[in-house]
């Protein structure tokens, strides 16, 4: 089980947010947290603890020239998300990025574009794209939701859907959004079925706020999966100390 820590980019800032308040307004955003360091302050900090796999996210516009400076800090070692689209990919790739992360680009209007997703495989190759599969529950069943996960799609996450997915790309980044952002500890139905599900790496994120949560993440998955952790971090304003997580997914 390895810790893929995360950069977080809100109007160029380093930040911590519930990710449902995010709309197109930048209105009633909740923010956990706002750092005063900026994006190469955490690169350089997840560079020289060798954390590998990590994740630059841009939540809206303004955050371009942050993304670039943390992925040139880290060449190599960090994965970049947030409005990724076919022809802007391998720009970021260009950057430094170890791959990019497509969610909405693909996903759009509400179902999964097999043509866009064709069109990114071919620009960027299948070992350098991560498949956003953020979700929600509704009606006891997962599906990916996108547009900052304000939109359900018509995705269901079953069996069969990450077996055909896990054929276009290198890693799976999951976001249970009905806990991301609340430190409400992780969604463990979920967790297990993702566990039982996937046979690539993913990373799941969502909820986690304590080592006891690292613990049920690590039985429930038995180490099948990558975790992340954001707001409940004492490096982004929380209680969970970020040496006492390296220390603990180290000796998994």
């Amino acid at each position: 089980m390895n810790f893929r820590p995360c950069i977080d980019l809100h109007q160029g800032k380093v930040k911590q947010i519930v990710g449902e308040t995010l709309n197109e307004r930048n209105e009633n955003v909740i923010e956990n947290f706002v750092s005063t360091y900026d994006s190469t302050y955490y690169a350089s900090m997840f560079k020289k603890d060798r954390l590998t796999g990590g994740h630059v996210i841009m939540l809206g516009d303004g955050n371009q020239e942050a993304a670039v400076q943390a992925l040139k800090e880290y060449p190599q070692g960090l994965q970049i998300g947030g409005g990724i689209t076919a022809e802007n990919a391998s720009f970021y790739l260009e950057q430094g990025a170890s791959h990019v992360i497509v969610t909405s680009y693909i996903f759009h209007n509400g179902e999964l574009d097999e043509e866009r997703l064709q069109k990114i495989v071919q620009e960027v190759g299948k070992d350098r794209l991560v498949i956003d599969l953020s979700c929600k529950k509704k009606d006891d069943k997962w599906f990916v939701v996108t547009n900052k996960w304000t939109q359900f799609s018509n995705f269901e996450i079953t069996q069969s859907s990450i077996k055909e997915m896990e054929k276009y790309c290198d890693e799976f980044l999951i976001h249970a959004v009905d806990v991301e952002g609340k430190r409400s500890g992780i969604q463990e139905d979920l967790v297990k079925q993702l566990a039982d599900w996937v046979s690539i790496p993913t990373t799941y994120a969502g909820g986690a706020r304590s080592i006891d949560d690292l613990e049920a993440f690590y039985r429930i998955t038995n180490g099948k999966l990558d975790i992340t952790i954001g707001s409940s971090l004492d490096i982004f304003g929380g209680d969970l100390s970020y040496r006492d997580v390296i220390t603990y997914c180290k000796d998994k």
